[in-house]
């Protein structure tokens, strides 16, 4: 992951806007499978630093000038240049020990090709919308390393602590951190998604079988496939309360549509509708660019001394406020 993190940068770095046509503009250029599907499959790179919600100070402004995206992004890798070449710092008792220094952040340095100042289409505003009374209470209650002061037992922590999910792996898939790539194979009757961030795996049937009963929750929710035209449309249900994504529910449903905009670029497009945490369902447009490198390992610390590290620390810690 470290050696391939700087290759990815200066790659990157190197990289000019490809994502300037929008999607569906250059399908005719698309590659297709040997049965005539349109071919989604390669590992995609869905890193940038256009935000997921747009700036408040942006007020109306849904898109960039070509000038104002490039100097965010001469910006980002200034910053990423003054990160990596200051002096090491050495960590103060009572510090923040629980945050990663830059060199193993991977959030790239370009906006989206479409230079829009948020991955949110919908909303208009570029912004979620409001939460509900009860998702605000579950968004304070989605505790975790940074906000359980003495967890009393691994449970008092959340799924992204104990690595049963990665933050970034979704579904739906939203940049963040690093290992910002997921892998696709596809089959007639079968798509494969694999993220990098600790490896989730998803298999989507697309050959028209019902879903599962209502009361079969899974980690990842159970989806369905369908083309429409060149569009393949994902369809997730049945997700499982403890996995607590946002804050939202396990009636939450997800509308995925992924298409093959030309060689180099996936459209990846989603819809989260729970009204229970959101006042109205919100879309992202998240374009991805082919990465010619292969997926690597991502290991977490589940199962390894982190977490017994963490315990053992609240305990020291409850035993000298006891004192």
């Amino acid at each position: 992951m470290t050696g391939r993190q700087v290759t990815r940068r200066l790659w990157l770095g190197a990289v000019v806007a490809l994502l300037a046509v929008p999607g569906g503009a250059m399908a005719q250029d698309a590659p297709t499978t040997g049965w005539g599907a349109p071919d989604l499959q390669g590992v995609w790179d869905f890193r940038t630093i256009t935000p997921l919600e747009r700036p408040e100070d942006l007020g109306d402004k849904a898109f960039l000038t070509a000038e104002e995206a490039a100097q965010r992004e001469q910006g980002a890798v200034e910053r990423v240049e003054t990160l990596d070449t200051r002096p090491a710092e050495r960590t103060e008792a009572g510090g923040n020990v629980g945050g990663y220094n830059n060199f193993w952040m991977d959030q790239g340095t370009n906006v989206i090709g479409t230079r829009r100042t948020s991955l949110i289409i919908d909303p208009p505003n570029g912004r979620l919308p409001a939460l509900t009374a009860a998702g605000q209470e579950r968004a304070r209650a989605d505790r975790g390393s940074f906000t359980v002061e003495s967890p009393g037992t691994y449970t008092d922590l959340n799924t992204y602590d104990r690595c049963i999910q990665g933050f970034n792996a979704g579904p739906p898939i939203a940049p963040g951190g690093y290992n910002q790539n997921v892998q696709i194979f596809q089959t007639p009757d079968h798509l494969v998604m694999m993220t990098e961030m600790v490896h989730t795996v998803r298999v989507i049937p697309l050959d028209g079988r019902p879903p599962l009963d209502g009361d079969v929750r899974q980690w990842s929710g159970d989806s369905r496939g369908h083309w429409e035209g060149d569009t393949l449309v994902v369809e997730t249900t049945n997700f499982a309360q403890k996995r607590n994504w946002r804050g939202s529910t396990n009636g939450m449903t997800l509308v995925e549509r992924f298409e093959r905009v030309d060689d180099t670029t996936l459209e990846y497009e989603y819809t989260v509708t729970d009204l229970e945490t959101w006042a109205a369902p919100w879309t992202v447009n998240l374009p991805m660019r082919l990465n010619p490198e292969a997926m690597f390992e991502y290991a977490c610390h589940e199962g390894n001394y982190s977490m017994d590290a963490m315990l053992a620390g609240a305990r020291v810690a409850d035993q000298r406020a006891g004192q």
